[in-house]
This record gives structure tokens, sequence and C-alpha cells, in this order.
């Protein structure tokens, strides 16, 4: 018996963070099946091919596979027949690696990014990104030529061309709507003088987010629209989209990233979210992988379906699932380095919050086959705020999460309203009101903990990353339920946000908030800088020294303004660090010193 929050565990932070490996993107070619795998020990992002049983990493020491275009990237390899083409982190350009020999460059023009890579043939489609300057293009095989397929548009996403060649699709939208909030899908057709004029087949009326367009084997333009309340499958004809039948859901998450996948119109297969899970089907039958909650990155040959899967008893794997019988089998990652006694699982809570609705979380208790607390005491609760807001938490094994239960911790999971995963209008609801909200949420779930006598209440800390650590010092603002918190690169200032973040965000906050002039007075009321003499608790920074989202001279300023207000705070920069941290040494640092960041407050 050993008090809550003080266990021992031999699961350390470097084991969480060795453990925190993950698979990024797969395709399957005539060349076979390929991922890339993020491993944190070096903080690379590497490809691998499975052939024969085996599969073997064929990125060269000195690349890493990793696009940064609207920071966040994705979309950063596509296949050709005998080769494949990919961005390079360090310099963003776009290099052709042959399958049995080395890369080579495509593109040359520094300040130049790439991402959403897809093969057109003897070309590689791309979105490019020049300052705040965005077009989609297609950069010649053969020698780099670089030809311009549209621009004007503020943003573009997902170029994709038709089996026949003749038709190209893409996603773009204008300022200040977001990808989740309106889109257009457009395509040009090709005449015998080139690409005719863009045509937009959805989404010109606005009030409507369309992502991932793609054609089937016949030439039909699918893609996925939440015209009707969510994310589901719709295909274009001749009087336009047109509703597929699908599940009443979000058939995909909130488009961060470039280069997702989910759905493959030819075999009917298709990932939605019920209560924050996933699940994962062909044509609506039955479930397949009924073990994983988690399902990216579809993918399918003549014999089998792949993805990349992740469960509460599972680590992030890439899967082959039959197509006729449903059979699975781990092709690589999977597995759960910790033992079953140790592990804590997700348990989904749907709670009552503000205006009669209600909000999402999952919770993880204190886990451990060793210990158990004092008899009467209730362990401390560690609440989680993601980032986005338009995010959402997954309920998978993750290493991290355990790292708390491990020791003592609850841990809660929190789904506020406007994340998405739960339709249009929960992923809508944060409009113009970001810090009070999420805020009312995170209070509204800690005593929802506490009445089912879960956690004791007044041993409870919240921590968020981004947006989620903006969330995690509003809640600590004033006569606060939190002992204490922690901000990992957290917004502090929403008006220097919206004055220095990149173009992707930039007016993210007119949206959240509201107009800076008209509305100055919710700025300041909704800004922990400005307010940091009302913060009731100590917390904990962490901070990228290179991170251009949430910029470094935002924590500082918050740090500095704590301090002079006499309130206790520890700040850690880690220099080459963007906006999420990459290097395992870092991650480790950052959780122990956390961990003993709450121990002393206990």
């Amino acid at each position: 018996m050993r008090p809550f929050g003080f266990w021992e565990s031999d699961w350390s932070a470097e084991r969480a963070v060795a453990a925190s490996r993950d698979f990024a993107e797969l395709r399957v070619g005539v060349a076979g099946l390929f991922w890339s795998l993020f491993d944190p020990a070096d903080g690379r992002t590497t490809l691998w091919r499975w052939q024969a049983g085996i599969a073997r990493c064929l990125t060269p020491t000195g690349f890493s596979l990793r696009s940064r275009v609207y920071e966040y990237g994705g979309g950063a390899f596509c296949l050709f027949e005998e080769a494949l083409a990919f961005v390079n982190e360090a310099d963003q350009q776009l290099y052709l690696q042959p399958l049995a020999g080395p890369p080579r460059a495509l593109t040359d023009v520094p300040g130049r990014r790439h991402g959403d890579l897809w093969p057109g043939g003897g070309r590689v489609l791309a979105v490019e990104e020049e300052g705040a300057r965005h077009r989609l293009v297609a950069i010649a095989l053969a020698d780099g030529e670089r030809q311009v397929l549209a621009e004007g548009a503020d943003f573009y996403a997902a170029p994709r061309l038709a089996p026949d060649g003749r038709t190209i699709a893409w996603i773009e939208w204008s300022r200040p709507a977001q990808p989740w909030t309106e889109t257009r899908l457009c395509l040009r057709r090709r005449q015998a003088d080139g690409w005719g004029p863009v045509e937009v087949v959805a989404g010109g009326e606005g009030g409507e987010s369309l992502q991932q367009p793609c054609f089937d084997g016949a030439g039909r333009l699918h893609a996925l629209s939440d015209r009707n309340g969510w994310w589901q499958p719709w295909r274009l004809d001749a009087r336009g989209l047109r509703a597929l039948p699908a599940a009443l859901a979000d058939h995909a998450a909130a488009p961060w990233q470039l280069g997702a996948c989910n759905q493959l119109p030819d075999i009917g297969l298709r990932t939605w979210f019920a209560e924050g899970q996933a699940y994962l089907a062909i044509d609506g039958g039955r479930p397949l992988a009924a073990d994983y909650s988690r399902f990216r990155q579809l993918a399918a040959d003549r014999s089998h379906c792949y993805c990349i899967a992740a469960g509460p008893e599972s680590a992030s794997a890439v899967l082959a699932i039959e197509r006729e019988g449903g059979a699975v089998r781990v092709l690589a990652g999977g597995g759960c380095p910790l033992p079953r006694r140790h592990r804590a699982r997700p348990r989904p809570l749907r709670f009552p919050v503000g205006h009669g609705e209600w909000a999402h979380a999952f919770f993880y208790p204190p886990t451990h086959g060793d210990f158990q607390g004092p008899d009467g005491q209730l362990p401390p609760l560690l609440l989680c705020c993601h980032g986005g807001p338009t995010s959402a938490c997954q309920p998978v094994f993750d290493p991290r999460i355990q790292f708390w239960t491990q020791r003592g911790f609850a841990v809660a999971d929190l789904d506020y309203r406007g994340s998405s995963g739960y339709g249009r209008a929960y992923r809508q609801r944060l409009a113009g009101s970001w810090g009070e909200l999420e805020v009312e949420d995170a209070k509204a779930l800690l005593e929802h903990l506490a009445a089912l006598g879960l956690v004791e209440r007044t041993r409870a800390f919240i921590r968020g990353a981004s947006a989620g650590g903006y969330t995690g010092l509003m809640a600590l603002l004033g006569d606060t339920p939190f002992r204490g918190g922690a901000s990992y690169y957290g917004v502090s200032d929403p008006l220097v946000l919206r004055e220095r973040t990149h173009k992707f965000e930039a007016d993210y906050l007119d949206w959240l908030i509201g107009d800076p002039l008209r509305d100055a007075q919710l700025y300041r009321q909704r800004s922990p800088v400005l307010r940091s003499a009302e913060i009731g608790a100590p917390l904990i920074f962490f901070q990228g020294g290179r991170d251009a989202v949430v910029v470094p001279q935002q924590t500082a300023a918050m740090v500095a303004a704590l301090e002079a207000a006499g309130q206790r705070v520890e700040c850690h920069v880690y220099p080459e660090e963007r906006h999420g941290f990459r290097q395992a040494a870092n991650l480790a640092h950052a959780l122990e010193a956390e961990l003993g960041f709450y121990r002393s407050l206990l």
C-alpha cells in the first residue's frame, strides 16, 4: 500500500517514450505495401516496404520523410511502379527514390514546401507552399519540370487524378474559413489544349466542409461531406453530389493533416466514429478488426485490406485484413509492452454540461499490479485537454497515459464540446465560445468523476498542449478546482497568436473568440497573460524554441507575468523542438519534470 501518485514503476519515462513509435502513412501499389514509421529515438520518419513476409527500411541515413505544409504536414510520400516520391523533412523538397537505389532531388527551391503527394502518371501531384502562397502543382519525374494546376485560393488539399488521367479533383478553401468549417470540391477536365477551367462541384454556397476526394475504378468522384450534419460519403453524378448509404456518424476526423484516407469506394471500405471510438467495415457490414478502436490510412489489393490501427490493448500496428473472412494479421507494430495487470483501460463517459448538453471523455483508473492506494483514499486526477481545439482523443493504448496510471494517478481524456468525431453541430459548438465552453466541460468532468467516487475532487491537475494548454490556463483562473497545471506550447495570449501565427490558423481566433477590434473586451477576458494575477494555482510550462504556431515569446511573456504576480511557475524550453515535441530525450525529460511538479503539490 502506497499513497496515490507516489507508486513506483519500472515503466519509466524513457520506456513510455520509446513505446510511442507510430506509423504515419500507408500506401499499396504494384510494387507492394509501404508505410512510414516515426521513431522518437532518433526523431526520424522512415519508409518501409513489406515484401515476402519481411519489412525492410528503404530510407537512407540523412533523410526523413515529413511534410511541414500548413505546419502539420501529411501526405509525405506516394508510389509509382518502380519508384517512390517523398518529402524530405530537412529541406521540404521532393525526392524520387528507385526501389533499388538512392534518392535524387526532384525540386530544389529553398523556401518551398510540399505535401499531400499523389501519383499522376509520370508526375507527382502536390500541394506547394511558398511563404503565404499555396498552389497545386505537378512535378515531372523525368526532369522535375513544374506545372501549376491550380492557384488563387488560400489553401489546397488532396489533388487526385482520375484513372483515365482526364480529370483532376481537389479540395480548396478561402480565408477566413478553416477546412472543418467551409471548403469547396473542385475539378478540372483535360481538353485538347490542356486543362479546362476550374469547376466548383460542391461547397460553392458555403456552410459545408468537404474532404478526401477520390475516384473509383469507374472514374466516379467521391468525397466526404458534412452537409447533412456528419462527414459522410457522397458521390458526384450528373445532378450533383448524392449521399451514399452510410452510418449517421463522422467517417473521418478533422483534417488537421493532409493525406488522410478513410474510405475506399471500390470495395465499400470505410471507417466511422461512435461515442469517440472508430469502427471499420465493408459496405456497413460486420465491423472488422473488432479489437481495435482507431483506424487510419486505408488501402487494399485484391486479397486484403490494409490500415494503421490501434486499440485499448494494442499499440499502433499495420494490419492486413482478409477481404473474404476478415482474418486479421499484424504486419508490424502492435502488441503491448505493458503486462495486462499493469495496464489501465479506457472507460467511455458521457456526462452532462451546461445548456442541457452532454460532453464526452475517456477515463483511465490508476492501475498497477503491485500497488493499491490507502483505504478510504481516492486517487488524484490528471485531466487532459487535447489540442486543436477541433481535434479529439482516442481510446487506445497510450504509453504516456500509462506512465501516469502506473504511478497512481487517474487520467481523464476530455473530448469537450468543439471536438471532432461527434458531428458538425458538436464540432461547431466552440464558435465564439473558446475559453469558456470547454473550460466549463473540464470543470464539469471533474465534478462528475468526483460524484462517481472515482477521484479526489481536491487533488486534481489539468494539462494540455497547444489549444489544450490554453484551456488549462483558463481553467486555473480565479477560484479554480484544480491544484495545478501543465501547459505544453499552450496559447497564453490569443491576440499575439492571431498576429504572429502561421497562415493556416491566422483567422481561427476570429471564429473561436471574435473580431479583435469589435470584441476587444472578449479578448481581454480570455487572455491568460492579461489575467495572470488571477491564476490560482502553480503552473509548469514546456515550449519548443522553433515553434512557429505558438511562438516561444508567448510562453516567455506568460511565465514572466506569473513570476511578477508571485505565482509559483516552472518553464522548460527545448531549443530545437517545434510545435509538438519529437526528440526522445526531451519527451522523457518533460514527463519526469511534470511528475515531479505534481508530486510536490500533493
